[in-house]
């Protein structure tokens, strides 16, 4: 059961890579499998923006759907002065 659980708070750690997805063009009129990963990427309209963690799995999500997406990789310095700008904007 311990193992299990180093799994997930590692899973959650935000030491990984960050990819930001962003959805290009329609899903309409492709296969029900192609929209479903679309979906589970967390997209589903056009210009809709999702960072998800550079991990195999999410990597091979976007093998499948390319021509639908654009990925850019989020650096480091980005994500923290984001998460700083996020937080000064709650004062």
């Amino acid at each position: 059961m311990s193992e299990r659980s180093e799994r997930i708070d590692n899973t959650g750690e935000s030491s990984e890579q960050q990819i930001t997805v962003t959805q290009v063009r329609s899903g309409i009129g492709a296969k029900p499998k192609t929209r479903g990963t679309l979906r589970a990427l967390g997209l589903g309209r056009i210009g809709k923006t999702n960072t998800l963690p550079d991990r195999p799995e999410i990597r091979g999500m976007i093998a499948r759907v390319p021509h639908l997406i654009t990925v850019s990789t989020v650096s480091e310095a980005n994500a923290s002065s984001t998460a700083n700008e996020a937080n000064e904007g709650t004062d």
